[in-house]
């Protein structure tokens, strides 16, 4: 018996698990290299010191804290579209009333963005935002923020509004520039521009229109960069992805640090104070 035909099928055996072996301890090698990365450069996106693209919702909380803050104390607010009633906080001087329809679910209809859970909490008037049953120029001043782009018919919407707001009284807007889709199906717009709120506001007989842009070109492209990861949860967003997302980040960040006006091209959206007159364009026809 020939020994060596023998065990040479056993050697070359023993050869080609040897290579598997290697590759796999060299592939394991890799992913735990990669996984390093993939921490470090995920923890560095969200440090404390890179801040650009996270200051939408931090701003618009501080603009509405502050203007109902100069509401004089027993005026009669509306939050229209109220939704959890987050500023009801801010509202302790005041004559709070709330309305949404409450047809948020937190879940909708699994398309684009949405919440783990959803609360509307004690709501006033459980209504269509553009047939609320109250009494006309009833109200002090009137709160909706972030709800126009989840409207069918917005322009209704404020036309309501304008409604319920008495001569000389105070609307609070704010709605994105350009969004997402997020609480679908209750999603109709993208957003909203300066002179949509000049055109349609002055139409219904707002006067002193004051626009104040939140945030800035360079912040909003930064805010969409750092949802890739989340738009690309069902692939791989590899390390090599976020060390090109923490690069741009940077750049946005010293950009908008020198920024002069870019928010005419785009922003996070618009914070918007009108006042009501006392005859509005309508009442003219």
């Amino acid at each position: 018996m020939d020994f060596k035909k023998i065990i040479k099928p056993v050697v070359h055996f023993k050869r080609a698990i040897d290579r598997q072996l290697y590759g796999i301890n060299i592939s394991l090698k890799n992913s735990v290299g990669s996984f390093r990365q993939w921490i470090s450069i995920t923890r560095r996106i969200n440090s404390a010191d890179l801040t650009t693209g996270t200051s939408n919702s931090t701003s618009r909380d501080q603009w509405v804290e502050q203007v109902l803050s100069e509401i004089p104390a027993q005026s009669k607010l509306l939050d229209a579209g109220a939704g959890e009633q987050k500023y009801r906080k801010y509202c302790t001087h005041l004559d709070y009333v709330s309305q949404d329809n409450t047809e948020y679910d937190g879940h909708g209809d699994g398309h684009g963005g949405h919440v783990e859970s959803w609360s509307y909490g004690a709501t006033d008037y459980i209504c269509d935002i553009a047939n609320i049953p109250a009494e006309t120029a009833g109200f002090d001043a009137i709160l909706c923020t972030e709800v126009l782009e989840h409207l069918p018919d917005p322009i209704a919407a404020i036309t309501e509004l304008a409604r319920l707001l008495r001569p000389g009284g105070i609307l609070l807007l704010t709605a994105p520039f350009c969004s997402f889709t997020h609480f679908s199906p209750h999603f109709y717009s993208t957003g909203f521009s300066r002179n949509w709120y000049l055109y349609h506001l002055g139409a219904l007989g707002f006067t002193e229109i004051e626009l104040i842009p939140n945030g800035n070109f360079f912040e909003y492209v930064a805010q969409e960069l750092r949802r890739i990861p989340i738009a690309c949860s069902q692939h791989y967003c590899s390390w090599r992805s976020r060390l090109a997302i923490l690069t741009l980040l940077s750049f946005l960040q010293r950009c908008s640090l020198r920024d002069t006006g870019s928010s005419e091209y785009a922003c996070y959206g618009w914070h918007v104070k009108a006042v009501k007159s006392g005859i509005s364009t309508q009442d003219k026809s």
